[in-house]
């Protein structure tokens, strides 16, 4: 750790120091030239390589930037915010080496971020184990908020579960029963096509088949050959990240775009932007979009573009949404518990509330108590044929207010522990 912290004694500085994947955002300084109050420093823990490499960056910016606004107002009880990053690789192994280093080394008081389900499920392990709150922004498998839940995690995106909820019966009343599912041979991949799958069947359809994508799966014809000899109806296709791209672009080589219905479950921004509108091909999910004609969006795309000039993606989509909010929400129950007692603060995020019109979505929006999970808007969406600017590329065909998606078999699953067994954590 010698390589990774500078002291420079009796004198006031702020920087930023970047060693290889870190980050780490320097103390500020009262006055008079001493160290102000200590700060308070979260752990972002996103993918800056793998699969999710690109969604990773983009929720570390959302996170960034809720922090740049409350350390702009004095941060929170008189303490300067701070964040250390570490790459969690989109690998279990490295997320759980990686949280136990950002608690037990760098001493964080909070953990933020995810998008790989195995990734958040490890941290969220090491996490439970030292009473430290972790707020799963991206990760979208119902197991997150179901048998793999936590008293000290909090998920803030829709699951599998909700965007099937949102476009399944309507998907088989409009294209037919026949079914076909890909599925990314992993936990969010299953669970999200396991929740298809039951809702299919419930609403009188029929699974065909299944065909399995490894992770990091570039050649997709083989995949794609075989959708051909199913013939079905629609398929519903459970693939993100890198992955995501790559089967887009074989399958709009291969024009089955339109010849099939598909159902991509969830389409996270960074999946997809900067791909041509002909990749764009099916409904799929999401739960925020830049293009919303609600209160604040506008304002809330130009603070972005302001803070966020080097970033490849010009506007902020539904992933910088969730890191955004997720840290915004955690800051300002801290500000209400008027302590950074992680008791204090898990019972104040349990019975939170965001209102429609500050969370620039159709509903209000909460966290269910539950199972830690943020219940929201679903939105369902197809490819804006109608617009060339390279930012417009959502049509939005429907919107699902949280209370007729909720995730029923998760709530049943979930065994939040007793606050008794918890430990106790006061950063």
């Amino acid at each position: 750790m010698k390589n990774l912290m500078v002291a420079i004694r009796g004198k006031c500085f702020s920087r930023i120091a970047l060693l290889s994947t870190v980050i780490l955002l320097g103390p500020a300084c009262n006055k008079s030239g001493s160290n102000a109050a200590k700060p308070i420093v979260i752990g972002i823990t996103a993918d800056a390589s793998g699969q999710y490499a690109a969604s990773g960056d983009s929720e570390r910016r959302g996170v960034l930037m809720a922090i740049a606004e409350f350390n702009a107002k004095g941060g929170v009880l008189g303490r300067p915010i701070k964040s250390i990053h570490i790459d969690t690789e989109t690998t279990p192994a490295t997320g759980s080496r990686v949280a136990e280093r950002m608690i037990t080394q760098e001493k964080v008081a909070f953990l933020v971020g995810a998008m790989s389900s195995g990734v958040a499920n490890a941290i969220s392990q090491v996490a439970q184990k030292y009473g430290v709150i972790y707020l799963n922004t991206n990760s979208s498998s119902p197991s997150e908020s179901g048998e793999n839940c936590h008293r000290v995690k909090f998920v803030w995106d829709g699951n599998g579960n909700n965007f099937a909820q949102a476009s399944v019966k309507g998907a088989i009343g409009k294209f037919g029963k026949k079914w076909l599912l890909i599925t990314n041979d992993y936990g969010w991949g299953h669970d999200t096509s396991n929740a298809t799958r039951k809702l299919v069947t419930q609403n009188g359809g029929t699974i065909v088949g299944e065909l399995l994508v490894p992770q990091g799966t570039r050649d997709f014809s083989a995949t794609l050959l075989k959708v051909q000899q199913y013939a079905p109806d629609v398929i519903a296709a459970a693939v993100g990240g890198d992955d995501l791209k790559a089967m887009r672009s074989q399958v709009s080589q291969m024009k089955l775009g339109a010849k099939y219905a598909w159902i991509n479950n969830q389409q996270d921004w960074p999946d997809i932007y900067g791909l041509p509108r002909a990749d764009l091909f099916g409904v799929f999910g999401t739960t925020w979009y830049q293009g919303f004609d609600l209160p604040g969006v506008k304002e809330f795309v130009a603070r972005y573009q302001k803070e966020n000039a080097d970033s490849k993606i010009k506007t902020p989509g539904n992933v910088f949404f969730n890191g955004y909010w997720a840290t915004r929400s955690l800051l300002e129950a801290i500000e209400k518990a008027k302590t950074t007692n992680n008791v204090a603060v898990i019972k104040e995020l349990e019975q939170w509330k965001i209102s429609a019109r500050d969370r620039m979505q159709n509903d209000d929006a909460y966290m269910n108590a539950k199972n830690h999970q943020m219940q929201q808007t679903i939105y369902l969406a197809t490819a804006n044929l109608e617009s060339t600017d390279p930012d417009a590329l959502f049509k939005i065909v429907s919107s699902t207010p949280p209370s007729e998606v909720v995730d029923k078999d998760s709530e049943a699953k979930c065994k939040l522990e007793p606050f008794e067994s918890t430990p106790v954590y006061e950063p």
